[in-house]
């Protein structure tokens, strides 16, 4: 079976609901999940991720895409559905962004080491063991997957000094919304409309 060709999708932003959803197993994988774990990929290298869960592009399963190439490891980009953390190892302290919270990086500890368990993108029981940048990528990733953000694991010093940058994101985020509720309710637009 041909691979699907995946489409660059917009990756909402801090302060859209979806974020904070925890995301639902996947029971079977159809034509439709098929396309969004390209679109996944996709999305994820052209916007340079390292790492892109699917409710970042505002789907509620339990999907992440990895890119290991970002951690200099010649490996394609690939999809773990349902992961789950069975062994974690070490600590290290790293600096941590997220495409969600553009702007916004911080540092906090996460393990070196990490093992999932998952499925792979033809639903085949599969196991990873990554270190280093990888393994914080999918850490990362998993805490999207339960509706958890990584400043969610910062201080509550660190998060006060984020809030205006928060604030702003939630500000773009919501103004995005809008437009597309208003184009959902109302078709036509006239000059001037901040949505046109």
């Amino acid at each position: 079976m041909a691979q699907a060709v995946g489409r660059n999708r917009r990756v909402v932003l801090y302060g859209n609901p979806v974020l904070r959803q925890p995301t639902r197993l996947v029971t079977r994988i159809d034509d439709d999940l098929r396309r969004m774990m390209a679109d996944l990929k996709t999305t994820m290298l052209t916007q340079d991720g390292l790492g892109l869960a699917a409710n970042q592009i505002g789907e509620t399963v339990s999907v992440f895409a990895l890119s290991p190439r970002g951690a200099d490891q010649d490996l394609k980009p690939y999809c773990v559905l349902n992961p789950v953390v069975v062994a974690t190892e070490g600590q290290v302290e790293g600096e941590e962004g997220c495409l969600s919270l553009p702007g916004v990086y911080d540092y906090l500890p996460r393990p070196e080491f990490v093992r999932i368990t998952g499925l792979d993108e033809s639903g085949r029981e599969m196991t990873v063991e990554v270190q280093g940048l990888l393994a914080r990528a999918v850490l990362h990733e998993v805490d999207h997957l339960r509706g958890v953000l990584f400043i969610d694991r910062l201080s509550e010093t660190r998060r006060r000094m984020l809030a205006s940058r928060l604030k702003e994101l939630e500000a773009r985020e919501a103004a995005v919304q809008g437009c597309q509720n208003r184009r959902l309710s109302e078709p036509e637009r006239g000059e001037g409309d901040a949505c046109a």
